[in-house]
């Protein structure tokens, strides 16, 4: 591995039920290096999600420890998760419920730039720095940043006008592809994008985010329940069953030569994707 980006040490994670509680996450350790992709995979119900939304602090963790570039993530600060939150962005499974069908795309996609009332500009330098240049946005600043989003993630900036019950599922989630990238953050976790597509949409939308790794050389943290789909996508995987982490480990020896019966039965439930 490279420089490590993200740290995962032994999270966990209880709710309260009747007579005790109930452990979804159980002592998850994990790292990502600056530009990997590690594939978290595991059938619905083994914690994926609830270990993605620790990491960016969406949920607060029972215990254990979250650091980002060398950050104390679930030490951190309000004022310093806000400059975290610009850092680290989550791409949601649902491209219905993720958009507000009240808002127009420029309204959705300029969203971080007024939360944030920043450029989200700069390199990682600057930022280390907190040298990031303050001020709102104009609204036609706005409307050509968001132009130029919505062209990189394959939409016209006609787009602009539209309302999310406008365009197809495909088309809402490369909206919400271009809201994740508003404020160019490092590290992107994509909870299961593509499981409400269609598999022909789905593959565009995947060879998509690959894309803008290369030309942003973003981190990604890529949640699914198709073992094939992460491996398609992956340099790394970690497999997760009921909370535990049972396999990790390089792409190549995780589907070739698993250790685990489950990871064994996970890779022959789905189809092989060709690419």
């Amino acid at each position: 591995m490279g420089e490590v980006l993200v740290s995962v040490k032994n999270l966990v994670k209880e709710y309260p039920r009747e007579g005790g509680v109930s452990r979804v996450v159980d002592d998850v350790s994990f790292e990502i290096a600056r530009g990997e992709t590690l594939g978290l995979v595991g059938e619905s119900g083994s914690g994926k999600s609830t270990v993605a939304r620790m990491i960016l602090r969406l949920i607060e963790p029972t215990a254990g420890a979250v650091r980002f570039d060398g950050v104390d993530v679930l030490g951190a600060s309000s004022a310093e998760m806000r400059a975290l939150r610009q850092r680290m962005q989550i791409v949601f499974q649902d491209p219905f419920a993720a958009l507000n069908p009240r808002m127009r795309v420029r309204e959705i996609v300029g969203e971080p730039f007024e939360i944030h009332r920043e450029q989200g500009l700069g390199n990682r330098e600057q930022r280390k720095a907190g040298s990031r240049e303050q001020g709102i946005w104009s609204g036609r600043d706005r409307d050509l940043r968001v132009g130029e989003l919505l062209r990189e993630v394959g939409l016209d900036a006609s787009a602009m006008e539209r309302f999310p019950h406008e365009f197809s599922g495909g088309q809402r989630q490369r909206v919400n592809i271009a809201r994740a990238l508003a404020l160019r953050p490092e590290f992107l976790v994509l909870d299961e994008p593509v499981s409400a597509l269609d598999v022909s949409v789905g593959a565009q939308v995947i060879n998509l985010l690959q894309e803008l790794q290369r030309s942003r050389g973003m981190t990604y943290l890529f949640i699914s329940h198709s073992m094939p789909l992460v491996r398609y996508l992956s340099m790394r995987i970690a497999v997760l069953r009921q909370g535990r982490l049972v396999e990790i480990g390089d792409c190549a020896q995780v589907c070739e030569a698993p250790r685990e019966e489950y990871t064994r039965q996970l890779i022959a439930a789905t189809p092989v994707i060709q690419a």
